[in-house]
């Protein structure tokens, strides 16, 4: 048939052909021990099958609560392979928030953690009607997916790379969260690039210690595409961080800026190894130029930044090893350039493309981009309007075609009848030596309407006071950006996807009021 001369491998098919290149190889390091990766592959076997006996069909939602381990990424892959669609809950969540996700995206079943939350399973699903079934991640009982036999049997080969293979939810911190549906088209096109772009060493060893249930199970099948192993940890802490690179000689990661900022206070205190790392990945949030230029002060040449978001994930821009030049410092302010493959535009008000310079919203289209938000066509219509994903951040390009962004469109505060983007105040704070990490919001001011307010960490035995940073704000940026309150913290807040929780430093001002805006 046609269809099947032409027919484009699904994101399952990939990691398949992948593990089927290197059988002798690494795939995951533990502390419990090695797999390898014809282990892998029969690892997600046994677990397709066991889903598919135990029900799981195409089109079905499957929820997953786990840690991180090789099993994890397994049973991802291995619904994903029956044309299932994923969703992940994270550790952190709550049962209140799993909840919500679970009854939006109609989940029908719901994988766990025997030995970490069969406990929160059953409760969650107790919580949902109707009642989906839970299967667990070890336990040894009978609904145990990893209790079937061994089989040498191929991965299923279900799914078409239009099924939706990831339902994973954004925009929670207000409002009613959005189920962004990623098919398989998005997600192999999301391997593609970033095998093209990221810059991996040719000896690929990774640590993964972000939650193997969200990003890191985007960034895995690029390195098995590689041949490449990965070094797994519970979570991030940068005393373990800089042991595990050291003894297993890892070349590669992926960090959050939050993380490298923690990291590069750690490494001022402490004498370590770090010497076998060739490329640092970091995005997901803003990373302040001068930190940036610390980091390469400490770690040399090593650092890509891809940027991306849920609706277009990771790859719709890289700035290079090679652009983060120390002689170029404007350059460190910029997320680098658009990959060929995808059409990426700033628009004005009107969907009309904005001059060298002028800010405007990032759009972007092709084959990377959702297919929409899931029961929301509204809010889809809205947010594909005109041909354009428009990704509600606010950037402009260069005249060599490098982007930078400015802001969230939704982070902008108004004080004084001034527009001021948060992340232009942020970079100015944190440009003393004596500042770790900066947050700005906006909140309530009867004269200003919204009054520029900053939360500050400082770096290990730092004396710099409040007044001495709103005057440095001031001599920056000038008289409005300057904050009218600053406050000194131990740490930000995060989400527990490492971002900057500006939700939680706003409730204290802004309470529950419908619009936080004033």
């Amino acid at each position: 048939m046609i269809d099947d001369l032409y027919r484009r491998p699904s994101f399952v098919d990939l990691i398949s052909r992948s593990l089927q290149n290197y059988p002798d190889r690494v795939a995951f390091s533990t502390p419990t021990g090695d797999l390898t990766y014809d282990e892998v592959r029969r690892l997600i076997s046994r677990v397709a099958f066991a889903l598919r006996d135990a029900g799981v069909k195409p089109g079905d939602g499957v929820a997953m609560i786990a840690p991180n381990r090789p099993e994890t990424f397994a049973a991802v892959t291995a619904a994903q392979s029956l044309g299932a669609r994923y969703t992940p809950l994270h550790p952190m969540g709550s049962l209140a928030d799993h909840v919500v996700v679970c009854t939006d995206a109609e989940i029908s079943t719901l994988v766990v953690d025997a030995a970490q939350y069969a406990d929160h399973g059953a409760a969650l699903a107790a919580e949902l009607d109707p009642s989906p079934r839970v299967l667990l991640l070890g336990g040894g009982s009978g609904s145990d997916v990893l209790a079937g036999p061994d089989t040498d049997g191929v991965i299923p080969s279900v799914a078409r790379e239009s099924d939706v293979a990831l339902l994973g939810y954004t925009g929670g911190t207000t409002g009613r969260p959005k189920g962004v549906m990623l098919t398989h088209r998005s997600l192999a096109t999301h391997l593609y690039l970033t095998v093209a772009h990221w810059q991996l060493p040719t000896e690929l060893r990774f640590l993964g210690s972000t939650p193997l249930t969200h990003a890191l199970q985007g960034i895995v099948p690029p390195v098995f595409h590689q041949g490449g192993s990965v070094v797994l940890t519970k979570g991030f802490d940068p005393a373990e961080f800089c042991e595990t690179v050291r003894k297993h000689r890892i070349t590669a990661t992926f960090l959050v800026p939050s993380m490298i900022y923690v990291l590069l206070d750690y490494i001022a205190e402490h004498d370590v190894d770090l010497s076998s790392l060739q490329t640092i990945l970091y995005g997901a949030a803003p990373m302040s130029p001068d930190r940036l230029e610390q980091a390469l002060e400490v770690f040399g040449p090593v650092f890509v930044q891809f940027f991306g978001q849920s609706e277009a994930p990771n790859t719709v821009t890289t700035l290079s090893k090679q652009d983060h030049d120390p002689r170029r410092p404007e350059r460190l302010a910029s997320c680098g350039k658009p990959h060929p493959t995808l059409d990426v535009a700033v628009l004005d008000e009107n969907d009309q493309p904005c001059p060298v310079g002028e800010l405007g919203e990032v759009c972007v289209r092709g084959p990377l981009v959702m297919d929409g938000y899931w029961k929301q066509p509204e809010l889809t219509a809205e947010t594909l309007r005109n041909g354009w994903l428009h990704t509600g951040d606010v950037g402009r390009f260069d005249a060599d075609n490098f982007l930078y962004l400015t802001d969230r469109k939704k982070d902008m505060l108004i004080t004084g009848g001034f527009n001021i983007y948060p992340r232009e105040v942020e970079d100015a704070v944190v440009t003393h030596p004596e500042v770790s990490a900066a947050a700005v919001i906006g909140v309530p001011d009867p004269k200003w309407g919204e009054a520029v307010t900053a939360f500050v960490v400082r770096t290990p035995g730092a004396t710099v006071t409040a007044d001495e940073l709103v005057a440095l704000v001031r001599e920056r940026k000038g008289p409005v950006h300057a904050p009218k309150r600053l406050e000194f913290l131990d740490a930000l807040p995060l989400t527990p996807l490492g971002k900057v929780d500006k939700k939680e430093l706003r409730a204290r001002f802004w309470g529950d009021r419908d619009r936080a805006v004033n």
